[in-house]
Formats: C-alpha cells, sequence, structure tokens
C-alpha cells in the first residue's frame, strides 16, 4: 500500500496491541505506461495479448514466476503486433462452487508459482477491506484502508469492534474482492458498497476488548463472482482446538518501525491453541500472571515468525469444514496480541461460536438470509 499513514484513530485506553491501522489505497494510474521486454515487445495485462493469453485447453492457470522476470506477475511479454488494442477478459476456467466457504486454492485466472506467504487472486472470495472515505485538502475522495472484514451474506460484512466503533457509517466503505491493492488491471475487478448501518456489540469493552465484534449492512448487496463469496458460519459451540487454520491481511510483517505493509493479500496458517494454554502463555507477557482471557476470545498461533500484525484487525481466521475438502468455516476475528509472530505467544482472536447467538439475533430482525453463510 502507498502513502502509508500512522493510525488516527486508536484509543489510548486500549492496552492492548490491536492489529488495525491506516492507509491510503492508491488511485488508479489514468495513463498506464507498458515497458519494453525485448525487440518490438512490451510487457501488457495477459489479457491484451492475443498470443499466450488463454491456453488452448481454456484453463489458463498459468504458472507465473515472479523473480528474476521483466513482467509483471500479471503482464505477459508481448509482441506488438499481437497485442489487442481493446480489453478482453479472458474465459474462467470453470463455473465456482455453489454456495458459502469454497477457496480457490489455484486461484482465479492466473496461478503464483513462488512465495508461498501470499495469496492467490480470488482464493479467499470473503476477505474484504474496511475502508473510511475522506476528502483531501483538493476535495478529492480518497480511501483510508482501515482494517479486515469478512463476507458472510451479500449485504453483511463482519469486522472488530474496535476498527469501527469511532465512525459514523457513512463514513465507511466495504471493499471485496481486492488482491493486489497497487494494481487495478486484475482481472475481475474490486467492488465498493456503501455502509448503510454499523451494529456494535452491545457488550464491546474498550480497554479490554472484550466481545469485539461489529456487523455492517450495506446499502446494496454484492452479486456473487468468482472472487466474491461469503464465508460459512460454524454451527453453536463448534471447538476448532488442535485445527490449523488459515489467517489472511494486508497487515504489516512484524510490528514497529520495521514492518512494512503488504501490497499483495497475505495468507498464514496457525495453529488453534485451547482457551486454557493460551491463557497459560499469554501470562508469560507483559499482561502478567494474573491476566484472565475473556471467553469472547479464542486464540491462535505461537509458531515463531508466524502470526498477524498491525493492519491485520478484522480479517477473518478461517477453519476447514471436516469432510469438505476445500470449504471452510469462519472460526474468528483478528483481535489483539502481544508482540508478532513469537514463540509460544499466540495471537486473539474475537470467537465466531461464542459470538454467534448475538449475529444471529442482529440479523434475524433485519430479515437476512441466512442460507448465504450456511453450508
Amino acid at each position: 500500500m502507498s502513502t502509508l499513514q500512522k493510525p488516527t484513530n486508536e484509543n489510548t485506553t486500549v492496552q492492548l496491541e490491536t492489529t488495525m491501522s491506516t492507509c491510503t489505497l492508491p488511485m488508479p494510474d489514468p495513463d498506464p505506461k507498458y515497458k519494453s521486454c525485448g525487440l518490438n515487445k512490451e510487457c501488457v495485462p495477459r489479457h491484451l495479448c492475443v498470443d499466450g493469453a488463454i491456453s488452448t485447453t481454456g484453463e489458463f492457470f498459468i504458472d507465473v514466476r515472479i523473480d528474476g522476470e521483466v513482467c509483471l506477475y500479471n503482464e505477459i511479454c508481448c509482441d506488438l503486433s499481437n497485442k489487442r488494442t481493446t480489453s478482453v477478459i479472458p474465459a474462467l476456467p470453470s463455473e465456482p462452487q455453489e454456495g458459502c466457504g469454497w477457496r480457490n486454492q489455484n486461484g482465479v485466472g492466473f496461478k503464483i508459482a513462488v512465495k508461498t506467504d501470499e495469496a492467490e487472486f480470488g482464493e479467499f472470495p470473503w476477505m474484504l477491506a474496511i475502508l473510511r472515505v475522506e476528502e483531501d485538502d483538493d476535495q478529492d475522495v480518497i480511501f483510508l484502508y482501515e482494517c479486515g472484514g469478512s463476507l458472510i451474506a451479500r449485504n453483511v460484512a463482519v469486522t472488530v469492534a474496535h476498527c469501527v466503533v469511532n465512525h459514523e457509517a457513512k463514513q465507511l466503505v466495504v471493499r471485496a474482492g481486492e488482491w493486489d491493492t497497487q494494481n487495478t488491471n486484475e482481472i475481475l475487478p474490486h467492488v465498493d458498497r456503501q455502509v448503510k448501518e454499523k451494529i456494535v456489540h452491545e457488550k464491546y469493552r474498550i480497554g479490554t476488548l472484550y466481545n469485539d465484534v461489529a456487523l455492517l449492512i450495506l446499502e446494496e448487496p454484492f452479486r456473487w463472482e468468482e472472487n466474491i463469496r461469503p464465508i460459512c458460519l460454524p454451527p453453536p459451540n463448534t471447538n476448532f482446538d488442535g485445527l490449523r487454520c488459515l489467517a489472511t491481511g494486508w497487515g504489516k510483517d512484524k510490528f514497529g518501525r520495521d514492518g512494512t505493509y503488504q501490497v499483495i493479500l497475505k495468507r498464514i496458517e496457525l495453529p488453534v491453541v485451547p482457551h486454557s494454554t493460551c491463557q497459560d502463555q499469554l501470562r508469560q507477557t507483559r499482561l502478567g500472571f494474573y491476566y484472565n482471557l475473556h471467553e469472547s476470545f479464542m486464540c491462535a498461533g505461537g509458531e515463531i515468525g508466524k502470526g498477524t500484525c498491525t493492519g491485520d484487525g478484522g480479517s477473518p481466521l478461517v477453519c476447514p469444514i471436516p469432510g469438505v475438502e476445500g470449504r471452510y468455516y469462519q472460526a474468528g476475528i483478528v483481535a489483539f496480541r502481544v508482540g508478532c509472530g513469537e514463540q509460544n505467544v499466540p495471537g486473539v482472536f474475537a470467537s465466531i461460536p461464542y459470538a454467534l447467538q448475538w449475529i444471529s439475533d442482529k440479523l434475524i430482525s433485519r430479515g437476512v438470509n441466512f442460507t448465504d453463510f450456511t453450508p
């Protein structure tokens, strides 16, 4: 992300390191320039090149290698005689799976083969960016990234309360289908929706982050696309202990000034840590020996070099649905952590199973269709 800024809305009473931050999303380049990759050749978006844009089998799963290449991951070195003058979206390989929670493990349209910590394009179609709308000094509208979120219904997003509690609904926009925050030439576009209503858990506590859950009701529902789909919510009292689950986000790779924000959506595999074990481990940190982990939290992580950091707040932790390959429940929402990727120091997440009754009550009263998030 470009023009990174320090958070402007952190509440000074919060002693925990909440995993949210603020940065400015780049605006599209109005006049993109293609760079040379050889004699009479240019790096162009893959769908603008006649030869090589779509495989003869129609699969379009291109094994892209980033390191050492002249062109970017979503470009191809194209002979000028083969360059299209108009944009042609390549055929997608197959119809997406119906229903919630399906991960596009091979991506949509092309595949990255090098960096294992980068999500594929469209791999996690429920992943959202929660944006705050402001005007700059020239009265131009800018979008400020506040935190992550997840899509559970066509018109409902889930995030953490500490991300949105200080903002009015009219200030917030939910973006679905985002992946590379510095590129607007992806094969499927992101889609923005204005927030109509913000619902913060009534028992949310700022200082402790208990019940750190919020729902965002959107002005207009999303249409399902291959890169925009809902995540499933688990049955009541589901226990995810011991499972290896996936967290995603655009947050920093580590805390502090040395940490850098991610341009492309990242994924990390984390083990779910039992509540009692997590409490014991957190008591070894600056939280102190008498720290009590509230029942509205769950934990995951505690492996060195792996974890959620600043900017990941609100992002989902998803766990595999037993017996169904490639399908996931949302288990938690990134809330806070002490440090980032430290051994035996798990990250703390707002528990979806714990909040499930509250979520259900709020959505029933608003006539939301539960089939969107029910497998």
